[in-house]
């Protein structure tokens, strides 16, 4: 989309180590993708789209690589 190319999400607390940590940013993220108009995919809950008038549509995936994390 023109114009938001550079938006992040930013998180404003450390949420590692924690064994909810997962869930609840999963959480976070869900929430804000269907605050904007996307819906999950029934394939695949890491994928949400939206779709556009004109016909257009936006596949978002969401990927975590936790494999640096030590416990």
């Amino acid at each position: 989309m023109k114009g938001k190319e550079n938006l992040v999400c930013r998180l404003r607390k450390n949420l590692y180590g924690l064994k909810q940590a997962p869930r609840q940013c999963y959480k976070k993220f869900e929430s804000f993708m269907l605050e904007h108009g996307f819906h999950k995919t029934q394939a695949d809950h890491c994928a949400f789209v939206k779709r556009y008038d004109e016909g257009d549509f936006l596949i978002l995936f969401l990927y975590v690589d936790d494999s640096n994390v030590s416990c």
